[in-house]
């Protein structure tokens, strides 16, 4: 009887020392893109990822000659309008929003000169940003392929 008692007490203990072993969570792929690219005021997760580094996504984008064409469908809120001087304004939610490239306020012209195959990340921020040069409206933050990472897409082919 001693036996049997030692041993419900030995397996008790033994059960309660598994189930107090943390096992880690696994990481989103966005949690993995915002901790790659995005620091300080950026590295909020509420927002619209876009991985362009994704073959899925990344062959949708090339047929576009600007990548604020393609966001246009693909983010709810999204209006791009020309002015009189034929410029890209954006607008989410009828809001002015303001656009970064690797964290760096640019002009919407910018846009226009960057190709669309260096793009690595677009995060979509909605709602009023902390950032003077922000938005109103949110921010369009956009991540361009940093040295290397070109390599290893050639790889996964």
């Amino acid at each position: 009887m001693k036996k049997v008692f030692l041993y419900i007490i030995a397996s008790t203990f033994g059960i309660v020392a598994n189930a107090q072993t943390r096992i880690a969570p696994q990481k989103t792929r966005n949690e993995i893109l915002n901790e790659t690219y995005c620091t300080g005021l950026f590295s909020t997760l509420d927002a619209t990822y876009f991985d362009l580094l994704d073959n899925k996504i990344s062959g949708t984008v090339v047929g576009y000659q600007n990548v604020l064409d393609w966001l246009q469908g693909r983010v709810a809120g999204l209006n791009v309008y020309y002015s009189k001087y034929n410029r890209r304004i954006l607008f989410i939610r009828n809001q002015r929003a303001g656009v970064f490239v690797d964290e760096i306020p640019v002009d919407y012209d910018y846009i226009n000169m960057l190709p669309v195959t260096d793009i690595a990340m677009i995060k979509v921020i909605k709602g009023p940003f902390a950032h003077p040069l922000g938005g109103a409206g949110g921010t369009i933050a956009i991540y361009t392929i940093r040295g290397g990472e070109d390599e290893e897409m050639g790889d996964e082919d």
